[in-house]
């Protein structure tokens, strides 16, 4: 019966499906909002899972207007960001640790691809213990396009010297499904926070729950997908 292995390689994204960071962006984003006078709501942010940092400052521009000082934004949400995670640490998301487990003792080649920053990405990784665990980092600075088109993807896949159609993408966000299905992959849509997004589980192979999940609906998504 296929299984995982049938895969050629698999790739995570980061934010909100390896590393539970989205929770504390939007709490830093908040409070620098809050700091700089302006009215800050907490829902909003939701719509942004995912996004690279240009796309979120073009959309707080969008909200607050040409003034909104951006780099007094970065500022203050930086230091507030740092301030809570050096504290309390980052969390890995259930069934990270046992699929990365699993990859590494069937030989299974994995990369991380992230619409973050090459910086915010190493140091998200570093803080949560686990920037080793990923011999291919693929960022938003690495790529001209950023998720939902699919360069960051293709470019994982290329680094890992794989064809991005016998890949396994694993994402929690809409934007990242979108670029993963225009990259031509499999891709399994686990979200971030429920509800799930309505047209990122009409475009994902499979959804599911929970990450620990996999291991009893990949065969049939194998079989399905490839």
């Amino acid at each position: 019966m296929p299984k995982l292995t049938d895969f050629a390689a698999l790739i995570f994204d980061m934010d909100g499906l390896v590393l539970d960071t989205e929770p504390t962006y939007c709490a830093a984003w908040l409070q620098a909002i809050e700091t700089m006078g302006f009215k800050a709501y907490p829902n909003a942010f939701n719509a942004l899972s995912g996004h690279h940092y240009r796309q979120v400052e073009a959309q707080l521009i969008d909200w607050y207007g040409e003034d909104f000082n951006l780099p007094e934004f970065r500022q203050i949400s930086g230091e507030q960001w740092r301030h809570v995670v050096r504290a309390n640490g980052i969390a890995i998301k259930s069934g990270v640790l046992e699929l990365i487990d699993y990859a590494e003792q069937n030989q299974l080649p994995i990369a991380l691809a992230t619409n973050s920053s090459a910086v915010n990405a190493f140091e998200c990784l570093y803080l949560a213990g686990i920037k080793h665990k990923f011999p291919v980092i693929v960022t938003g600075d690495d790529v001209q396009r950023v998720k939902p088109e699919p360069d960051i993807f293709l470019t994982a896949a290329e680094r890992l010297h794989i064809d991005i159609k016998n890949c396994l993408v694993l994402e929690d966000s809409y934007t990242g499904i979108t670029a993963a299905v225009a990259a031509g992959t499999c891709t399994v849509y686990i979200p971030s926070r429920l509800p799930a997004n309505p047209h990122a589980v009409k475009l994902a192979t499979i959804t599911l729950n929970d990450m620990l999940h996999i291991f009893d609906n990949l065969p049939l998504l194998a079989l399905n997908g490839i």
